[in-house]
């Protein structure tokens, strides 16, 4: 009997029945900022505005204007869900996504008669095309610039078809056949690519992939140095579920698509050419983005031409997540935190036992650091390894150095450290005139005009709440006895 392929549906079907975790309604929901505003009180967590909290992923069932679809939000907004979808211990996840990206498992081309997402072929050519009435994807806030695929992920390939590649962008839907990506600059590897399409003025086959298992959304999230160009992340989802990804060829365009997505978008991005992002709204804001702020709208993002959209035909899922929420830091901080491993356990190996990426900082600018020191010598070595974390992910802002006692998914124990095992005077490190992400608002030259002379760039922060070695056992814990059978008291 042949072995189950993972996809969306597999993950949805685990999930289902357990408790808290996942809830379907059949309510109408209209897309534009009331299915956002819904989930923000339910689950959306991270920077999203207040109230808000962790909660189950939800399906909606009958979003208005789109009989027939669904949309799913949610699903990594919980990275105790995120380990169950593993089927790991959520604690040590960046551990295995280090372990994953270096054992790639390369994905496998199968035929179109294996590939649910091309049971139906919509043609951009039809006289009735248009993607904003098929694809029902929402806008976050009413000042959006439209709506919004935020959970596709592009697969594309260099000029020479020898390199390929798979990142997560934002893309705003602008007209019956076009969308406008944002490619952040100096970032991802579809971008290397179009490079080479733009210096001989050739369009980019690109599909991009809807409703997917999160061991591919999250995969696709590494950057350099730890995924250099050329490395496609899913091979990273085929280790995680120790089976290759199936991919398929497109229908129209010369490029691969990810056979088990619920939605793909075949298309180009056109050489050379960008338009305003908010062209149809003027509102100057794009959509919240993962900082927790509205993301302004970009005067040139690139322009994506599309040439058809392939489905599931059994009410296919359109997956979407809120930019700032606990999806975002999932998707980014994981793959962040075993990228930090990957470096330092081979720079300083033992001394990080373990790395968080927290909400505050988007999953991107903050890392909390648990740092193990055998002897003396070691005094020192924490900080080395806040330096190594900035070279494994320039777009990091914030280390905190904690011992191995703390735990580093406990916000009230880490600023416990804070509170109890550092001196401002002496446990502070700024780093100046550094880059960072552009999209923080405070790396802006009107801030800090002396030292911020183009946008993204930064200081970059460390706060040492290590204790000194020959200090360790001034800086013992309370102990309290161990009580092995405590669950008997609650029966």
């Amino acid at each position: 009997m042949a072995e189950e392929q993972y996809d969306l549906r597999k993950v949805l079907a685990e999930i289902k029945d357990l408790p808290g975790q996942y809830h379907e309604t059949d309510k109408e929901i209209d897309p534009e900022a009331d299915l956002a505003g819904v989930y923000r009180y339910i689950g959306a967590g991270g920077t999203v505005q207040r109230p808000t909290q962790e909660g189950p992923a939800m399906m909606f069932n009958n979003v208005k204007g789109f009989p027939g679809s669904r949309v799913l939000i949610g699903l990594q907004a919980s990275r105790k869900r995120v380990g169950t979808i593993l089927h790991h211990d959520y604690k040590t996840l960046g551990w295995l996504l280090n372990e994953a990206v270096t054992h790639p498992v390369e994905p496998v081309e199968v035929d179109r008669s294996h590939a649910p997402a091309q049971e139906v072929v919509v043609k951009a050519d039809e006289p009735d095309f248009d993607i904003r009435k098929l694809l029902a994807a929402p806008t976050n806030t009413p000042v959006d610039a439209g709506p919004y695929i935020t959970m596709g992920v592009v697969y594309g390939h260099s000029v020479d078809g020898k390199e390929s590649d798979v990142t997560i962008h934002r893309m705003v839907l602008e007209d019956k056949d076009t969308i406008g990506m944002y490619i952040m600059p100096g970032g991802r590897h579809i971008g290397a690519f179009l490079k080479g399409y733009q210096e001989i003025n050739k369009p980019m086959p690109i599909t991009i992939n809807i409703g997917l298992d999160p061991a591919i959304t999250i995969g696709a999230t590494f950057e350099p140095p730890t995924t250099p160009l050329g490395y496609n992340e899913l091979q990273v989802a085929g280790a995680l579920r120790n089976q290759p990804v199936q991919i398929v060829q497109g229908t129209t365009v010369d490029a691969k698509a990810i056979a088990r997505s619920e939605w793909v978008i075949e298309a180009e991005i056109l050489p050379n050419q960008t338009m305003q992002e908010d062209i149809n709204t003027n509102t100057g804001y794009a959509m919240p983005e993962f900082p927790g702020y509205n993301g302004k709208a970009n005067p040139a993002v690139n322009v994506v031409k599309i040439k058809a959209v392939t489905h599931r035909k059994d009410n296919p899922i359109v997956q979407t997540t809120i930019g700032p929420s606990e999806e975002h830091v999932s998707m980014a901080g994981i793959p962040t935190e075993a990228s930090i491993l990957s470096l330092t356990e081979r720079a300083i190996p033992g001394k990080v036992k373990n790395v968080y990426d927290a909400p505050a900082g988007g999953g991107k600018l903050m890392t909390i650091m648990q740092i193990h020191k055998d002897n003396e010598a070691d005094e020192g070595i924490q900080r080395q390894a806040a330096l190594l974390a900035f070279s494994a992910f320039k777009e990091l802002k914030t280390v905190i150095l904690v011992d191995e006692d703390v735990d580093i998914f406990d916000w009230n124990d880490v600023m416990w450290t804070i509170n109890t095992r550092f001196q401002a005077d002496r446990d502070i490190m700024v780093l100046e005139g550094m880059r960072n992400h552009p999209l923080d608002p405070s790396e802006l030259p009107e801030y800090d005009p002396a030292r911020i002379r183009v946008r993204g760039m930064s200081s970059k922060l460390v706060l040492d709440g290590t204790v000194p070695y020959t200090m360790k056992d001034t800086f013992k814990r309370a102990s309290f006895k161990d009580m092995p059978n405590w669950k008997e008291y609650l029966d």
